[in-house]
């Protein structure tokens, strides 16, 4: 706009406006014809709840990712043939294969009793005493694979569908597509291992929109001190000045929006200043899990060593998609190789540690979805970015 005449069309903008609006008016045709323009509130609010493509029956997820590679054949994947062949070499394997040269052995069994469980009859490793009572109502896939035996692209192949960094993943492509049920919280929230494990190999990249407006990204709460910056009112405001702050601003960025109505850069940001103080006044009350009757904490295992930490972060993502959050990841597990599910020296001290920190937790959070109406509504997963190969690493187990 012309700074002197703001009526007047500035030469960037004409040219802006001029050579995208013939192929805009296309492609608006082709995604209306298709059922994926977005609705017109978005632009002010683009987190407003849309109804999927499809129909479908879930409407959250939560994603219990096991970071640092669970063994599929130590878990879920029972394979008796490495019972009888353990010890033996892999004919035509090439041990020159991946980051261990001069470390790979034969063939190795699992170190872990496997039993059949539910009607079903499902195999389960012993790591797992209480999911194994839910089996008959878990999906399993086991043809999954990926491209890359490094942590930091097979997370992102994981959470983006890509090796490379910079892709949305699949949290903020939920979100982006559906929106929020909640007003007053964040539409995709991640939690981190809170044993000072740190974060997993790549860090934000595992739940960053990429190329998506900065809206859908994942909101991590911290592990320790205020689970998100600024959370709380700051105390040398006086009652109500901050909604005045507020209310201000909207006014005179709405001034300046109605030079560019078409502008919706503006009008997403001053939404996300309401939702940021909206967040201040809802969610201390919904990451407060100490608010639970104390026979679901206990049913959760808050208050019991190993699975505390874990207990408590699972009952916060049943507060969270409660309360309409749409997306909740909570990472098991952090940054080192010993400090995750990676067991390359000793697979029965490191699985059977962090089995015994989820475990429990994790069979809680089905038992209270069930009881409290939202399993069927709420899609959980659970999954690591890869395995381990069916041979033993030299100097482990």
């Amino acid at each position: 706009m012309s700074p002197l005449n703001p009526s007047l069309m500035g030469r960037r903008e004409l040219l802006r406006r001029c050579g995208g609006g013939a192929g805009l008016l296309g492609l608006a045709a082709l995604l209306r014809d298709e059922r994926l323009l977005a609705a017109p509130a978005t632009a002010v609010n683009p987190m407003a709840p849309r109804p999927p493509q499809f129909p479908g029956r879930a409407r959250s997820v939560i994603w219990l990712f096991m970071n640092g590679g669970p063994s599929q054949v130590d878990t879920w994947d029972y394979k008796p043939e490495l019972n009888r062949r353990d010890g033996q070499e892999l004919e035509g394997f090439d041990k020159n294969t991946g980051f261990f040269t001069g470390n790979v052995g034969p063939l190795m069994k699992s170190p872990f009793g496997w039993a059949q469980h539910g009607s079903s009859g499902t195999w389960v490793s012993d790591l797992f005493p209480h999911l194994s009572r839910h089996v008959d109502r878990m999906a399993f896939i086991h043809s999954c694979y990926t491209e890359s035996n490094n942590h930091s692209p097979a997370l992102f192949m994981m959470n983006t569908g890509y090796t490379r960094m910079g892709f949305p993943c699949v949290g903020a492509w939920a979100t982006y597509g559906l929106g929020s049920e909640s007003r007053d919280l964040p539409a995709f929230v991640v939690m981190s291992d809170p044993l000072d494990r740190g974060l997993p190999k790549g860090h934000a990249l595992n739940w960053s929109a990429g190329f998506l407006p900065g809206v859908f990204q994942g909101t991590h709460l911290r592990p320790k001190g205020d689970p998100i910056a600024n959370l709380r009112v700051p105390s040398d405001l006086a009652p109500g000045a901050q909604r005045e702050q507020l209310d201000l601003l909207a006014r005179l960025n709405g001034h300046h929006q109605a030079l560019d109505p078409a502008d919706t850069a503006l009008a997403a940001r001053m939404e996300s200043f309401e939702l940021a103080y909206r967040m201040q006044m809802a969610a201390p009350e919904a990451l407060e899990w100490q608010r639970e009757p104390a026979s679901i904490r206990a049913l959760y295992g808050t208050e019991d060593k190993p699975c505390d930490q874990f207990a408590r972060q699972c009952l916060t993502a049943r507060r969270l998609v409660e309360r309409g959050v749409r997306f909740v990841q909570i990472y098991s597990g952090g940054m080192d190789n010993e400090r995750s599910w990676d067991g390359h020296e000793n697979i029965v001290r490191n699985h059977g540690g962090f089995a015994a920190e989820t475990d429990r937790p994790i069979a809680a959070l089905l038992t209270d979805l069930e009881q409290r109406g939202l399993l069927d509504e709420t899609l959980v997963i659970w999954g690591g970015e890869f395995g381990r190969l069916p041979i033993v690493q030299k100097g482990g187990t």
